[in-house]
């Protein structure tokens, strides 16, 4: 599988622990959201996951932006690269730091 797209998963299943927890979501719940997410990153159908705790967040009244989520996301972006820096080439772990440099 490539690289990007494990990212892309770890990616998700981050956020998706983080959206779990603002949910109040708990225990198998919480892990089953997350798992989700991760899964969603393989499905062009249902790979908008912005979109997806957008909803979500409406439904059970939970107030964040776009915007803020959207930064978690980016956050998770990079962490899902740390962690995957091992598998990754040279090339991934530069844009890594790039990021995070821009985001300074």
């Amino acid at each position: 599988m490539r690289t990007d797209v494990m990212r892309m998963v770890r990616r998700n299943k981050l956020v998706g622990m983080w959206a779990a927890e603002k949910l109040a979501l708990v225990g198998d719940t919480a892990k089953a959201y997350s798992d989700d997410l991760a899964k969603a990153a393989m499905d062009v159908n249902r790979n908008d996951i912005l979109a997806v705790i957008r909803r979500d967040f409406d439904a059970a009244g939970v107030v964040l932006s776009d915007e803020e989520i959207v930064a978690v996301m980016s956050r998770f972006w990079l962490e899902a690269a740390k962690h995957g820096a091992k598998s990754s080439n040279a090339s991934d772990v530069a844009v890594v730091q790039i990021a995070r440099n821009l985001m300074r």
